[in-house]
């Protein structure tokens, strides 16, 4: 597409979930304005919501540079969301929405480029540790699942390496891992770490728990939501639930300490999702970090790595802003 010399250029960004799609327009300084959140429901396409946007933005004679964030493999040019019955071929989209540009990335690939871009405004810091600049970076995020990502700089751009770190095999540590692991064997063939760090998860070790601990609940009370579980963790009002929240800490301490060994990401763990920041200060409190740094002879590298949380409401599109700005 030919650029007039009048036509004004757009960075458009998308985050699009299984629920909702939120579109924003990004400039240079990846500061994001326009936001706007649409339920993907109500779309029978992408390339509605998309216009429908552009239209409310009277940005439809613009030139779109696009960069969309979205949760499915985009390695082809054929795109089928994974929880949502939208398929499109890029190629097309681009060509019917009439975009300068078009860039698809996963939704995982946009939290994990938004990390360098984040403001101290943007994160809390959980513990001790120092990191150089530019140093490798991994982000987990417990949620849904468990996505896992890790970001590389080479010649001053980051490069995100994805893949599906949240499945590898759950490790035991303490007594308690190892009775909630035996419990779980009970009716799981096999258990990854996602199995215990995503909402599904909590909801897992607390219903793990009340055997151990052999609770007499009621059927309601044993059939907690992960937001029941935390809520009631944090007001003080349940023994097992706190018990629960607080070994979800103490396992994913010990995930993103393996992180800093496995991928060599001493320039600092992340946490994003939508579990975690709900509870900042209860993981400071926990044992989070105890078990983050306890990994033996390497115990040294792990101390001095920072852990962060991410408190950024729309990481996904300031990730997505991020990307767009290092291609373009």
């Amino acid at each position: 597409m030919t650029n007039l010399p009048d036509t004004k250029i757009v960075n458009l960004v998308a985050d699009i979930g299984g629920t909702n799609i939120r579109l924003a327009i990004t400039d240079k300084n990846n500061t994001l304005s326009e936001i706007e959140t649409y339920q993907c429901k109500n779309f029978p396409l992408l390339s509605d919501v998309i216009r429908q946007y552009l239209t409310e933005k009277e940005l439809l004679t613009s030139s779109i540079n696009a960069c969309l964030a979205i949760a499915c493999p985009v390695d082809t040019d054929a795109i089928a969301m994974t929880n949502l019955p939208w398929k499109f071929s890029q190629k097309e989209l681009k060509a019917e929405l009439k975009l300068n540009s078009l860039t698809l990335i996963n939704d995982y690939t946009a939290i994990a480029m938004a990390i360098p871009a984040l403001s101290d405004n943007q994160k809390i810091k959980i513990g001790q540790g120092e990191a150089a600049k530019n140093l490798p970076i991994a982000v987990c995020g417990p949620g849904t699942g468990l996505g896992v990502a890790n970001l590389v700089n080479i010649n001053d751009q980051w490069h995100c390496l994805g893949g599906e770190g949240g499945h590898i095999d759950f490790a035991p540590v303490d007594e308690l891992d190892i009775k909630i692991f035996q419990e779980l064997q009970k009716t799981k063939q096999r258990i990854s770490y996602e199995q215990l760090l995503s909402g599904y998860g909590i909801e897992q070790i607390y219903a793990a728990l009340l055997v151990i601990n052999n609770v007499q609940v009621d059927p309601q009370s044993a059939k907690l939501t992960a937001k029941d579980i935390s809520t009631n963790a944090l007001n003080n009002t349940c023994v097992t639930c706190k018990q629960a929240l607080s070994q979800f800490c103490k396992i994913l301490g010990s995930f993103a300490g393996n992180l800093v060994l496995t991928t060599g990401s001493i320039g600092g763990v992340y946490i994003a999702g939508g579990i975690v920041p709900r509870f900042v200060e209860y993981v400071r409190n926990s044992e989070f970090r105890d078990r983050f740094e306890a990994k033996g002879r390497m115990s040294h590298l792990n101390k001095n790595t920072p852990t962060y949380i991410i408190t950024e409401s729309q990481p996904g599109l300031l990730g997505a802003a991020a990307y767009l700005n290092q291609i373009t």
